[in-house]
């Protein structure tokens, strides 16, 4: 059990309300400060991280905004695929987007993961978000949620020559290329969400709400938190069975 081997900040002890803590016991600190937490389902472990808010990257955002912050999430990820006792990944997101290449980077670290992983969209997946969704293995959006896809924007003073232009481009080829290579919609049929003039009254774009964003083939299923769970699971134990554990 969880409790048998020596202390490690990723996994919580009882006294934390770890896996065997009592019902009564306070939230542990990763809950408090990440939104994280860790659960279990007979001897199957898996780490449950949040996604909320936006994304922080390069520069720190108004104490005033709900945020995820990069340098956080991402040796947290390495220390998940790790660290043994650790069986899979539940990400759960509710994020406005933010910071590209900050949620390029998290997308990519869930992406190149090797212990299974399922995301579930709950509230919105918006902008940055979609790669973070499709990156897991398997990816769930509940029918309430949305998502919103648009091209790579600013705010504030840009340089207006074609090179700024440019690098928008090349960085969006980016996203787009995740997006594709990790979900099963085609590259045109992205592009043309992305660039849709019609939906949007201040911007280019479109939003999905999460029967559409499986129709288009860029989520895997509609469900639930028990849909996500029961499918983490079950590739656990697929996985396990695979390897020779009882």
């Amino acid at each position: 059990m969880v409790n048998e081997e020596p202390y490690d900040p990723m996994i919580p002890s009882p006294d934390e309300g770890g896996a065997d803590a009592p019902d009564n016991e306070s939230p542990p600190d990763s809950v408090r400060g990440m939104g994280s937490v860790i659960t279990h389902r007979g001897d199957d472990i898996i780490y449950c991280l949040t996604v909320i808010g936006q994304i922080e990257g390069h520069y720190i955002l108004p104490s005033s905004n709900k945020t995820t912050k990069y340098e956080h999430v991402i040796p947290t990820l390495l220390a998940i695929d790790e660290d043994d006792r650790i069986d899979g990944l539940l990400l759960l997101l509710n994020t406005a987007g933010g910071d590209v290449e900050a949620g390029l980077a998290i997308a990519e670290m869930v992406a190149g993961m090797r212990k299974p992983s399922v995301s579930l969209v709950l509230g919105g997946g918006h902008s940055i978000g979609i790669p973070m969704a499709v990156s897991a293995d398997r990816s769930f959006i509940v029918k309430s949620a949305s998502m919103t896809v648009h091209p790579v924007r600013t705010t504030g003073l840009t340089v207006g020559a074609p090179q700024t232009f440019q690098y928008f481009r090349r960085m969006q080829e980016r996203i787009t290329r995740f997006v594709v290579e990790h979900s099963g919609i085609a590259e045109e049929d992205y592009s043309r969400l992305l660039f849709n003039t019609e939906e949007l009254s201040t911007d280019i774009g479109t939003i999905l709400s999460g029967e559409s964003a499986v129709e288009c083939g860029l989520m895997d299923a509609v469900g639930t938190l028990s849909d996500a769970t029961d499918a983490l699971f079950g590739m656990i134990r697929e996985r396990k069975s695979g390897e020779g554990t009882p």
